[in-house]
């Protein structure tokens, strides 16, 4: 199973993409995903395991927030996580959890075997978000932090859903402090919208630049 390996640019992916292969009786499902975090994609797994009780295993792989990690769930070492996790790499991804529940069919597939199986299920879910332009480019996030009254909570709120910001904290102490994150090319018009808004009631805090 091979994919393009010119695609340089780190890309994430729009939505969860699946696979299923049965190879000598023992099932595959593959599926990789966005995820925010290591929190987010343990609690992910967490929720696979629970749906799949008879499963064999649940591997996984995770490249996010500039980091990663792979576990084989009981498969030999290096057989399964690790090669799901070259896989993403190979394709540049950030921000992304890949994960394989096996079925276990009877038949002793092998080291190379295994590393084969896990590697088609991740570069097969790929193949498929490729065909569906579910890859797409990563956009470096910002975070950023104002304080405001408590008059202009409400707006500042809706100025952000609007802007289709994730907010992050809402800290209500003297003042209302807010953090929130959005795409690197859209913080410059919004912060200056807030300010026109805000009619210099606003108090924007230091800025921390995170890939997400």
């Amino acid at each position: 199973m091979h994919l393009d390996d010119n695609m340089t640019m780190s890309q994430t992916l729009s939505g969860a993409v699946h696979s299923e292969l049965t190879i000598k009786k023992s099932r595959f499902l593959g599926c990789v995903e966005p995820v925010d975090d290591r929190a987010a994609a343990l609690a992910r797994v967490t929720q696979l395991k629970q749906a799949h009780p008879t499963a064999a295993h649940v591997c996984w792989a995770l490249l996010a927030g500039g980091q990663s990690a792979a576990n084989d769930d009981g498969e030999p070492g290096g057989t399964a996580g690790r090669p799901m996790l070259d896989v993403m790499r190979h394709q540049s991804l950030e921000g992304c959890l890949a994960t394989v529940v096996r079925y276990f069919g009877g038949v002793k597939l092998g080291a190379g075997g295994l590393v084969r199986a896990y590697t088609d299920a991740v570069a097969q879910a790929l193949l498929a978000a490729k065909s569906q332009g579910q890859l797409v480019p990563l956009q470096r996030q910002v975070q950023r932090q104002c304080s405001v009254p408590y008059a202009l909570e409400g707006w500042v709120r809706r100025e952000i859903e609007q802007q289709q910001a994730q907010l992050l904290d809402v800290v209500h102490a003297s003042v209302v402090t807010l953090t929130l994150r959005l795409p690197e090319d859209q913080a410059a018009s919004f912060e200056q919208r807030l300010n026109d808004g805000g009619q210099g009631r606003l108090v924007w805090h230091p800025a921390v630049h995170n890939v997400g």
